[in-house]
């Protein structure tokens, strides 16, 4: 069974919604029958860093909120976030731009460790501070997961997987995709946001359970049934 997940590094409710499937993913001991593709999407692709800008100030310049309004949501994210066991630092997170990271996550999958690094790039985001878009920050991070740091930096020198990264964007769209996190159950069922765990149980369970029966009973070229 496929699980595609398509979510920004930059997207706090994509960090809290990968816990909480994850919990589900544990409930439903199926772990070893479930392939999970993250999918690159960019919330703002656009974005250029510029010098003192920081949540706060981008929040209030983008969604045109007051300061205390910013405070407050902020405040909301980073309560979510420990409920799930996460230790949101919004105070020291680094605003970046994502495509570099989305790149490399491609390049990860590769080596079949994409979702390592995933983890990665999200806690250096949104606990540790760190710049997901600083090319020498990104090589730490590969090599942490046990990516080649010869060959990541070599990567990431070149223009590989902007392609894929800019077909992940475009199969947004067509899957009627509008904000994330956004989970497709086999291309058949969809989860969007970070809902409850239950609800994520619930869809790994109906999809496996279909998955399972459209398989039926079959006998092999041996005639061996």
């Amino acid at each position: 069974m496929e699980i595609e997940i398509w979510s920004d590094v930059l997207c706090p409710f994509c960090y809290i919604g990968k816990r909480k499937f994850e919990t589900a993913l544990q409930a439903f001991g199926q772990q070893d029958k479930v392939q999970i593709t993250w999918k690159s999407f960019q919330l703002d692709p656009d974005f250029q860093a510029s010098k003192g800008q920081n949540y706060s100030t981008y929040l209030q310049s983008r969604k045109g909120w007051s300061d205390q309004q910013v405070k407050e949501m902020l405040a909301h994210v980073t309560d979510m976030a420990q409920q799930v066991g996460l230790d949101f630092h919004f105070e020291k997170a680094i605003l970046a731009n994502s495509y570099q990271a989305h790149r490399l996550l491609h390049f990860a999958k590769e080596a079949g460790k994409q979702n390592e690094l995933k983890e990665a790039l999200l806690k250096a985001h949104f606990v540790e501070g760190k710049d997901v878009a600083d090319l020498p920050t990104l090589t730490s991070l590969a090599t942490s997961v046990g990516l080649n740091q010869q060959a990541v930096e070599a990567f990431l020198h070149t223009q590989t997987f902007e392609q894929e990264v800019q077909q992940d964007i475009y199969e947004a769209r067509q899957v009627g995709v509008r904000g994330v996190p956004f989970f497709v159950f086999d291309r058949k069922y969809a989860v969007s946001g970070a809902q409850d765990s239950a609800v994520f149980l619930q869809a790994l369970q109906k999809s496996f359970a279909e998955a399972t029966q459209a398989q039926g009973a079959t006998c092999d070229v041996e005639a061996w049934c």
